[in-house]
């Protein structure tokens, strides 16, 4: 029922200009039609991009992890070409259990889960809750698995669910968006710089009025506080990659979750902001395989 009225963007109009679109396929599971990218083959490593993007996020590092890894990097629900899904899909549990379906379906399970900031959220919340990965290696890159402080966390909760609420308010970002240096200026804003094949894949998916507006019913119905609450009891090898100039997840909260994942090792890189993996790909890259062969 739902799949019917929030399908996803339109893959035949962008298709052409994805990156790594040859390893694109479409898979119904958990009440959602799933975009994701597989290539590669070893053991499953999954990738988790973050709110407001798409699995395209990760067009840098796919090819070269791909020489060790199955990669799994799908759209989560409400994003790019994924689906919406049922009710509850977009809330960080039904994201969890959306994914945990989808590997169901591609009968895989992960070794590695790299998640970049709410991405890195559900990632920690399926290993709590799923036992096939008590055993996963958890690696987060500006992970956003504590509650933002200030203004941002209001924005994840009532000011995103009055948005979602008024159809207006995705047309109107989208709208937004389609104005030539726009999305740049908000990329900015995020402490990161992109190059022009960046900028033009974020503008695609946030002039798109669909795409917004499953990212504010997502920021609508997140909740970190439980989380957080049991984020000590993770048991996982958990690895930490931090741009120090993050001005989305401040870099403090990674030393704050260090607290409660003892286990826990952290990186800072200089010069890097939230989207350090699309600023320096292939010094993520490297990072990633380091600590999966430690």
């Amino acid at each position: 029922m739902f799949d019917r009225f929030y399908p996803g963007m339109p893959w035949a109009g962008h298709q052409d200009r994805w990156p790594h679109a040859q390893h694109s396929r479409f898979v119904q599971a958990g009440g959602i039609h799933w975009h994701v990218q597989m290539l590669g083959q070893g053991p499953c490593m999954l990738l988790l991009h973050g709110t407001g993007s798409g699995n395209f996020s990760w067009r840098g590092l796919l090819s070269t992890l791909a020489q060790h890894f199955t990669v799994v990097a799908p759209d989560l629900p409400g994003h790019a070409f994924t689906s919406r899904g049922p009710e509850g899909a977009l809330s960080l549990p039904g994201m969890a259990e959306g994914l945990r379906a989808l590997l169901l379906q591609l009968q895989l399970t992960p070794q590695v889960i790299v998640g970049h900031s709410a991405g890195a959220a559900i990632a920690a919340h399926m290993a709590l809750h799923i036992d096939s990965l008590a055993r996963s290696t958890l690696i987060g890159l500006n992970p956003a698995w504590l509650p933002l402080p200030g203004v941002a966390s209001w924005l994840f909760g009532p000011a995103a669910k009055l948005a979602a609420l008024n159809p207006l308010s995705a047309w109107a970002t989208a709208k937004m968006a389609a104005k030539p240096g726009a999305v740049a200026e908000w990329i900015a804003r995020t402490g990161s710089t992109l190059d022009a094949q960046g900028l033009d894949l974020y503008t695609r998916v946030l002039s798109d009025s669909g795409h917004v507006h499953g990212v504010l019913s997502m920021m609508a119905a997140w909740r970190l506080k439980p989380l957080a609450t049991r984020l000590h009891e993770i048991r996982n090898p958990v690895f930490m990659h931090i741009g120090a100039q993050d001005l989305t997840v401040p870099p403090a909260l990674a030393g704050q979750a260090c607290q409660r994942l003892i286990q826990a090792r952290r990186h800072v890189e200089a010069g890097l902001g939230h989207l350090a993996h699309e600023q320096d790909p292939a010094g993520t890259t490297q990072y990633i395989l380091r600590v999966c062969n430690a």
